[in-house]
């Protein structure tokens, strides 16, 4: 659910800045609500610690799902020498344990295999996943920056003309 709450976030950020009246004179300036944009921001910066929290849980689940497979395959390996023991010496016996003993061992490392496989593919996959969204609000973040840097300077500019006009006008007069 938080993961939507951010991503829902980041996109009213992208609708803010994408529905932004364009600034005089230029087609890739624009201005925008600082207070709004803030807002959200200060809203995504609040959801962000939650979703690096459940990447960190994830995390501990998968090792902990590794470690539980490893008891299990411990388990496995303990109980196939236990019963490797107590089958009769007799060769044809003595061979079925051997054989069985084995495809137990086999069957606990492919599992434990498997199960490793399976932990660290879904906890990249969700960390991947996050810090793609930090990125991109990061980088939405920085965009803006830069956008309201340009548009206070270019208004800057313009105060700073009309001062010059006017100080002309007056001497002139």
């Amino acid at each position: 659910m938080e993961e939507k709450d951010v991503q829902r976030l980041l996109d009213m950020l992208y609708g803010i800045v994408d529905e932004a009246k364009s600034a005089a004179f230029s087609s890739d300036r624009c201005v925008i609500n600082r207070e709004e944009v803030l807002d959200l921001l200060d809203e995504i910066r609040g959801k962000l610690p939650l979703e690096l929290k459940k990447a960190q849980e994830l995390i501990r689940a998968r090792e902990e799902y590794v470690n539980a497979a490893k008891k299990e395959v411990e388990k496995m390996l303990r109980q196939a020498e236990t019963d490797a023991k107590n089958i009769v010496s007799d060769s044809e016996t003595l061979q079925q344990a051997r054989q069985r003993s084995a495809d137990i061992i086999r069957r606990a490392e492919e599992r434990s295999k498997e199960l490793y496989a399976a932990a660290n593919s879904y906890t990249e996959d969700a960390l991947r996943r996050t810090e793609e969204a930090i990125e991109m609000a990061l980088s939405e973040v920085k965009e803006s920056r830069t956008r309201f840097r340009a548009v206070s300077a270019e208004k800057m500019q313009e105060q700073r003309e009309r001062l010059n006009r006017k100080e002309s006008e007056n001497e002139g007069e």
